[in-house]
């Protein structure tokens, strides 16, 4: 079997246009001022919703943030642990003529939501397959508000040339670099998160930046002193793995013994699990991971995970047995309005991505977006 039934919601006959920001400068600096000059409209677009998302999700919660206290905060982490990202958010401010504290909390939106106290219903699915070439790729879903605020991307002048997509302003986020090393992203939630570690953006930027190996990316992963949660699943041609971060610890997550690897919003690690916090209150990740998880063990285990059978898999509705492809409802508050805003495919060994605008339902032949890793 190749893939499941595919239940189409909405249909798409050609490539959707979705801007690609080719990124470079030989200091950090220079790379965040040619990021801030290029996409200085967008950023500011997306820091309007993010300024209100946090003020809706806090006051929500009965809570009250000091956006700029605690972006700050994450920034004294940042440059402890990577001086040069902060230089490089340093050049994003000045590029986009904003102030560096709405860069720094655009790359810390995930610490500071963590702080309001954000439900994260909706959230993202990441399917890894292994066999002769390792291939993976992921649903990403956020808020339908913020479906216009983000782009397509390559990046040079760093140690590694790297391409992805990221929201305006922020560094980094799902990618694979020019050594073949991907990087898949979920958000995870433990009782101890808070806006006081290295925002979880930054480490992914640093790893598409830097590493030349898969024990490279695992390493610094399992190195980044995070205060937020998250999982990001390292894909490279010959294997993978995902490493659980969080306030407690880290944690590294194999593959089962057919290289198959599925992962949705809770802790597989049972000492991380111990603190969970996102699976507690929003149950439905474990039914996304049981019904992907039933459907790559059917998958022909001798077939690479292309594209178009990626879709396939990830197509689920709520009739179905589980919501992995989200659409947002017409009406509702912001913070509550989630969609899946790309489907994205990874094959490191030819250090491509396969980009999709919009949900697995409406992908097909013709709508897909390859982006290639540049040499530095």
């Amino acid at each position: 079997m190749t893939s499941p039934r595919r239940t189409t919601r909405t249909t798409r006959a050609t490539r959707a246009t979705r801007t690609t920001l080719r990124i470079a400068g030989d200091t950090p600096r220079r790379r965040g001022e040619d990021r801030g000059r290029q996409a200085r409209a967008g950023i500011t677009r997306a820091w309007q919703v993010y300024e209100e998302l946090f003020a809706a999700v806090a006051t929500g919660n009965a809570r009250t943030l000091d956006v700029p206290a605690l972006a700050h905060r994450t920034v004294r982490a940042a440059r402890a642990w990577a001086p040069e990202l902060v230089e490089e958010m340093e050049g994003v401010a000045e590029g986009a003529g904003l102030p560096f504290w709405t860069i720094a909390a655009l790359n810390a939106r995930t610490e500071i939501l963590a702080e309001a106290g954000a439900p994260r219903t909706g959230e993202c699915s990441t399917l890894v397959h292994g066999g002769p070439r390792t291939t993976g790729g992921q649903c990403w879903d956020w808020h339908q508000e913020l479906a216009d605020s983000w782009h397509l991307q390559t990046v040079t002048g760093d140690a590694q040339g790297f391409a992805g997509i990221t929201e305006h302003g922020i560094l980094a986020k799902i990618g694979v670099n020019e050594a073949g090393v991907g990087v898949l992203f979920n958000i995870l939630g433990h009782t101890d998160d808070a806006a006081t570690g290295v925002p979880v953006h930054l480490v992914a930027r640093q790893v598409l930046g830097a590493a030349g190996s898969f024990a490279e990316a695992v390493g610094m992963l399992t190195g980044a002193p995070v205060s937020a949660s998250t999982v990001i699943t390292v894909v490279t041609a010959d294997g993978a793995a995902s490493v659980e971060l969080s306030p407690a610890g880290s944690a590294v997550v194999a593959p089962d013994d057919r290289g198959r690897l599925v992962r949705t919003n809770h802790f597989l690690a049972p000492a991380l699990a111990a603190g969970e916090h996102r699976g507690r209150r929003e149950p439905e990740t474990y039914d996304r991971h049981r019904l992907l998880t039933e459907r790559v063990l059917r998958h022909d285990g001798g077939a690479a995970l292309g594209p178009d059978a990626l879709a396939g898999l990830l197509t689920a509705h709520r009739d179905d047995g589980a919501e992995v492809c989200c659409h947002a409802p017409a009406e509702g508050r912001l913070g509550s309005r989630w969609a899946t805003l790309a489907t994205v495919a990874v094959d490191p060994a030819r250090r491509r991505l396969m980009v999709h605008d919009g949900g697995p339902c409406s992908a097909g032949p013709g709508t897909w977006t390859p982006l290639t890793a540049p040499r530095r």
